[in-house]
């Protein structure tokens, strides 16, 4: 059976993740009391049902120091996914602005206690979902609209067979790092197309650039640098059970550069993963500030 278990702090988008799973075709439940898990899922999986996907957060309290161990128990049996959505607190701060709703964790302990104050409640809740972050697949939803976080996810769900998924992720640099890399490569020190006039409105994507990085010799070095990383320690990360991995790969504005280095990963591992078994890992691509520009230009159309 394969579980979906959707946690993170509250406002970064679980309600958004939980109903996309729900349009793929999953059993959703949110806020599920974590000592329920085990027997749901063994319940739905003597049904014969196939896929589940549970919201657990901050509102079942400490209880939800109790996950991680319910999770190993249950990959013993089951494929199990976790996935993590975070955000930064000022984003935070503004989505329960704009909502107007409270936090679940900024009613005080006793009644005779201030209720807390909503920076101190997002603190309160990274500090007791820290354990679930280190072992989860995470997706930092800080600049993403809703609409960007379902088509995250569906590309998660492409992929319904066991094995590692890798992410190759590009980014810029002046628009912050990634809190969901698990890998971090800074190529900023490499020629950089935005100096060309031609080539400045173009991308990582578009054959002028391309070839323009594909004359450098230190351009093909950095690649090869970081496709050895890789290669070396793929099968730890592997070895480690872990779902997710994702690489991310900087320069300064995410459009050139970075863009052009993750496709060339990615076409060099895609040809890796069809030389041996389909189940080792599978693969996945991003280019961060490309979709956020996209989205941008469809808002304002």
């Amino acid at each position: 059976m394969r579980v979906f278990i959707i946690t993170g702090i509250s406002g970064s988008g679980k309600s958004v993740a939980l109903n996309a799973l729900e349009d793929a075709g999953y059993d959703c439940v949110d806020n599920l009391p974590v000592d329920f898990i085990h027997d749901l899922v063994q319940s739905l999986s003597k049904q014969g049902r196939e896929k589940l996907a549970v919201a657990v957060d901050a509102r079942r309290g400490q209880s939800i120091k109790e996950l991680p161990a319910i999770i190993e128990q249950l990959k013993k049996h089951h494929d199990v996914r976790v996935l993590f959505l975070n955000s930064n607190t000022e984003t935070l701060v503004q989505r329960f602005s704009e909502t107007r709703r409270r936090h679940p964790l900024s009613k005080p302990d006793d009644n005779r206690s201030p209720q807390v104050a909503l920076i101190d409640a997002i603190e309160k809740e990274r500090l007791l979902l820290a354990d679930l972050a280190e072992t989860a697949h995470n997706i930092d939803t800080s600049h993403i609209k809703a609409h960007t976080l379902r088509s995250w996810i569906q590309d998660l769900l492409k992929n319904e067979r066991p094995g590692l998924t890798i992410l190759f992720e590009s980014f810029g640099f002046k628009h912050g790092v990634p809190r969901d890399a698990d890998l971090v490569f800074d190529v900023r020190c490499l020629p950089n197309p935005h100096y060309d006039p031609q080539l400045r409105p173009l991308t990582g994507n578009d054959p002028e650039v391309a070839n323009f990085l594909r004359e450098h010799p230190e351009v093909q070095a950095m690649g090869d640098d970081i496709r050895r990383f890789i290669e070396t320690w793929l099968p730890k990360y592997q070895a480690d059970r872990r779902s997710y991995l994702t690489i991310a790969i900087g320069c300064t504005g995410g459009q050139h550069r970075s863009v052009y280095l993750v496709n060339c990963l990615f076409d060099y591992f895609k040809k890796k993963s069809q030389a041996i078994a389909e189940d080792d890992f599978h693969l996945l691509i991003r280019h961060r500030e490309l979709d956020l520009n996209s989205l941008k230009k469809e808002t304002s159309a």
